[in-house]
């Protein structure tokens, strides 16, 4: 028995939450009874100063495959970002994990350094981890602090936007029709530069995604479906290839060999992304709006679209027409500077 009404009305309970440990009681309401229960099993459970809770002795690792098996099985990306993290774990010989301090990770993120890793990529994996952290303690399967909450990213120069002009977009169309052995890439190309679609996204399309003059990408890295409009030639040439062969093949290392065949050089890093970088760089070139663009390319926040602003026409016009220096005359300044000067 636990808790029991009593031929008076009141409310008596009996609990054991322990062997040996029993608790009898009784109250006027049920709402008493049941939260002198919650309290008494609450007390037998909390550690007590003579029997501490026995720490958590669990490895790097275990937390990252626990990490994973209760979170990061539902994210796009989760099993590639679990081989990474463990990949870190054994860099940093997999300590136990309550006891991970910011000093580990910092001497990992300098051989890496040293050894010619990215530093956006050292940010990216120590987010990562931070992140098991995190959703752990949020699940309550962890009760300790972050250890790495006092570790600052690194700080970096930003790399500049590469995008294609229109003579390159040419020389790219042309080495992809030399590609015989996989008609598919100049495809996936195309829809890339009149989307924005990341290659991916492109390259999972379904014949069912592609109608009314436009495509439907459903295998987003956000979760989220965005219809983008396309123009009829390119559907009836999508729609072609679907009869013709089927869905796409993975074509990405013909992509990478007509780059290179067209002798464009990009920075390292950027191959099939250099055609969402160029759509939206062109859009915005071409007087699109900003939010519209952030949209179209799915991006969760404006920040990361607005690293696209800079090439708007108007911004362009609003540097030379709001600067200090717009209507005066320089030059007569000069003229009069000189004189001065030779008296």
């Amino acid at each position: 028995m636990a808790i029991e009404q009593q031929p008076d009305g009141r409310w008596k309970v009996d609990v054991e939450p322990i062997k040996g440990k029993r608790f009898r009681k009784t109250f006027k309401t049920k709402g008493e009874a049941q939260r002198f229960e919650a309290t008494c099993r609450a007390n037998c459970i909390q550690a007590q100063p003579w029997n501490p809770k026995p720490k958590d002795k669990r490895k790097l690792s275990e937390l990252i495959e626990r990490w994973y098996d209760l979170h990061g099985h539902s994210i796009t990306s989760g099993r590639r970002r679990k081989n990474t993290l463990l990949l870190m774990a054994s860099r940093l010989d997999d300590p136990v994990a309550i006891r991970l301090t910011g000093s580990h990770l910092a001497q990992l993120r300098r051989v890496e350094l040293e050894a010619g890793a990215v530093a956006k990529s050292i940010n990216n994996r120590f987010t990562y981890l931070k992140a098991v952290f995190n959703e752990l303690r949020r699940l309550g399967d962890i009760d300790y602090a972050n250890p790495l909450d006092t570790v600052k990213p690194l700080k970096f120069q930003e790399r500049q936007l590469s995008y294609l002009s229109i003579k390159e977009i040419r020389l790219l169309i042309e080495s992809l029709d030399k590609l015989k052995r996989s008609p598919s890439a100049r495809l996936v190309a195309e829809v890339c530069l009149a989307t924005g679609s990341r290659w991916s996204e492109a390259e999972s399309l379904l014949p069912e995604q592609v109608r009314n003059d436009s495509v439907t990408f459903i295998n987003t890295k956000s979760k989220r479906t965005r219809t983008i409009p396309i123009s009829t030639q390119l559907q009836q040439r999508l729609h072609a290839y679907f009869e013709q062969h089927g869905r796409f093949t993975s074509c990405m290392h013909s992509f990478r060999a007509a780059l290179k065949d067209s002798a464009i050089k990009l920075p390292r890093g950027q191959a099939t992304h250099v055609l969402r970088h160029t759509f939206a760089s062109h859009f915005i070139m071409n007087g699109g709006n900003i939010l519209t663009l952030k949209e179209v390319l799915g991006h969760s926040s404006l920040t990361m679209t607005m690293r696209y602003a800079h090439l708007s026409p108007s911004h362009l016009r609003d540097a030379l027409r709001l600067n200090p220096l717009d209507g005066f005359d320089t030059s007569s300044t000069h003229e009069k500077q000189r004189e001065i000067n030779s008296l």
